[in-house]
């Protein structure tokens, strides 16, 4: 039987918001599963603890939407624990600190950056999830915020969550900006000033993901008619919620 609810966020020494997307409900009375998908920032500094508890949650699957220059500076270590590792970068490139500082509007505008130029890795991602053998899994970028953020909020939708819980879920990522922007001084202290002026980069705030979920269902009808229209097929869809969604009752 599933249980009705599970501790949402992970403690790991190497990760500052890592967290669950079970429990959430769904259209016609559902929830979706505990323990299925997770999504992260960066996990390429965990600690043999770290690693136990993906052991012991028997993590099959990471996905990572880093670009190829972030992956080569660290990767999940797939050396000390056997996964299926899958990088599907959502941007060609990032941006600087100071684009974010001269640029008002520039994290909402990366978000649907996302959806024009990588859709197919979008459908990806969801191609894979839709396996239940590659669960449990976990989705990362380096924030866990942004393209993390784009990835489930479209997963979240195709399996049948609301806007208001697609939101909320985005804005849980809010808590966890002070610990990483400490963690990026630590790691990076010759960017410590544009870090600190960065505001933007390390904001969470709904207008973001309501932005990109207007844009999607302006231009599309519906985050799941992007998807399909990007590749995705009626079956994945059926698979994802038969095993990421318990029915009601």
């Amino acid at each position: 039987m599933e249980p009705d609810a599970l501790p949402r966020h992970l403690r790991l020494d190497g990760a500052v918001n890592c967290r669950d997307l079970g429990g959430y409900r769904t259209e016609g009375g559902g929830q979706t599963r505990w323990r299925r998908i997770l999504r992260a920032d960066g996990l390429s500094r965990l600690s043999a603890a770290d690693l136990e508890q993906f052991a012991a949650l028997g993590l099959r699957t990471v996905i990572d939407l880093r670009t190829a220059d972030e992956v080569a500076l660290g990767r999940f270590p797939v050396e000390a624990l056997e996964v299926d590792f899958h990088h599907l970068a959502l941007l060609a490139s990032i941006h600087d600190p100071e684009d974010f500082v001269a640029v008002p509007g520039l994290l909402a505008q990366s978000y649907l950056d996302m959806v024009d130029q990588s859709p197919q890795q979008l459908v990806r991602v969801l191609e894979v999830l839709s396996d239940e053998a590659a669960t449990p899994a976990i989705i990362h970028c380096t924030a866990g915020k942004d393209r993390t953020g784009v990835a489930c909020a479209l997963l979240l939708s195709i399996l049948g969550c609301d806007r208001r819980t697609i939101v909320e879920d985005y804005t849980l990522s809010a808590a966890a900006m002070g610990a990483l922007r400490a963690r990026l001084l630590e790691r990076f202290p010759e960017a410590s000033e544009r870090i600190l002026a960065a505001e933007q980069m390390f904001a969470a705030e709904a207008s973001a993901i309501e932005g990109l979920l207007e844009y999607l269902e302006r231009n599309f009808g519906s985050p799941l008619n992007f998807a399909l229209a990007s590749g995705l097929d009626r079956v994945t869809v059926d698979a994802l919620r038969a095993h990421l969604v318990t029915p009601a009752g």
